[in-house]
């Protein structure tokens, strides 16, 4: 049987709630603080990560967007990305007429370095989006002193790191505003979806007028708004998944630790976790000098290992650049994911090392 990379945990209690929304025959709302059930998810989510307000919409891209309308970035402005990550990060910078400047990586945790990030400030730079990739935490405190120095905000693309946390808090919650995504390959899901979570109540009004045409509670057009909403369908089997994520934690961590544990004596970077940190292990990333050779015999085996991102978004057809971004094309070349989802036995995991082991 073939284990995916990721796969979403879905059984009978998703599928009976769907059927009570759509028995309900109410969709979608319009209204500024959405539907009965985008609100109950709402809360979950800020109960979760201990935020003061959680405003769902449609995706984790339109998340990153929202926010962007949300500190009035535009065109003629700069925001600090990384490029390695999924390419979601820079379109939504191109999508409100900024332009994305790349910043690399640590090879350690493969999240943006703060050192590189200090060199690319410039005048026009307002705002930093940190990504805290395949669930490692970036060093949100150097981030946070360079956007001090600078007077910029930030927004942590927090779309795989649901769950991860450093110093007992959340990822997401950090700075100004944090993005997840609920697409079904995350730790848990909606389906399609996503939240931004704050504890500022105007960039939270903000965010509501954003989402829906740019409405106010009195029905007011005052600013640029789109249809960023979360169904009430999405937003159901958020709930669900929701009361669900604590148990899919626990299992992705006890895998990880098994994994880490079988692949001690093998030729292979392995994820660092930091003192501090708690990982949700979205993604068991290693990196191996042999990494398409070890790819292509362990997918022929049925273990569904990825390599994400093998382009980095700088190297891209779209947005080609010659800048130099030694650790994100080091990266590219040789990290590995491994599944460590709930879904995966041990004995998968033993097929993993069998491969890593292997001389041949």
């Amino acid at each position: 049987m073939k284990i995916p990379i990721n796969i979403p945990d879905i059984d009978n209690e998703e599928i009976r709630t769907v059927r009570h929304v759509l028995s309900e025959k109410s969709l979608t709302s319009s209204s500024f603080d959405g539907g009965i059930h985008v609100q109950q998810f709402e809360k979950l989510i800020s109960k979760f990560v201990k935020s003061k307000f959680t405003i769902a919409v449609n995706s984790g891209t339109s998340a990153l967007q929202a926010c962007l309308h949300a500190l009035d970035i535009k065109s003629g402005d700069e925001v600090l990305v990384p490029s390695f990550t999924f390419v979601a990060t820079a379109n939504s910078v191109k999508a409100v007429g900024a332009k994305p400047v790349f910043v690399d990586i640590l090879r350690e945790n493969y999240t943006m370095d703060p050192d590189d990030l200090s060199k690319k400030v410039t005048k026009r730079t307002k705002a930093i989006i940190p990504v805290h990739l395949y669930g490692h935490i970036a060093y949100m405190e150097e981030i946070i002193e360079v956007a001090k120095k600078n007077n910029l905000k930030i927004i942590e693309d927090a779309s795989q790191s649901l769950g991860s946390k450093f110093k007992q808090k959340h990822s997401g919650t950090f700075s100004n505003l944090g993005c997840f995504s609920f697409y079904g390959t995350k730790v848990m899901t909606s389906g399609e979806g996503g939240a931004i979570v704050t504890n500022e109540k105007n960039l939270c009004e903000k965010l509501k007028q954003i989402r829906n045409h740019g409405h106010t509670k009195n029905n007011l057009v005052t600013r640029l708004g789109l249809n960023l909403r979360l169904s009430e369908i999405n937003a159901a089997i958020g709930k669900i998944q929701m009361k669900k994520l604590p148990s899919f934690l626990k299992q992705r961590k006890n895998n990880a630790k098994i994994l880490t544990n079988l692949l001690q004596n093998c030729d292979v970077v392995l994820p660092k976790q930091r003192k501090h940190e708690t990982l949700n292990w979205y993604l068991y990333t290693v990196a191996h000098k042999d990494r398409n050779k070890i790819m292509k015999k362990l997918n022929s085996l049925g273990i569904d290992a990825t390599v994400y991102y093998s382009t980095p978004i700088h190297k891209t057809p779209y947005y080609q650049t010659k800048k130099n971004l030694a650790n994100t094309e080091w990266a590219s070349s040789h990290v590995l994911s491994l599944p460590v989802h709930p879904k995966v036995r041990k004995k998968d995991l033993e097929k993993i090392q069998s491969v890593l082991n292997s001389r041949s």
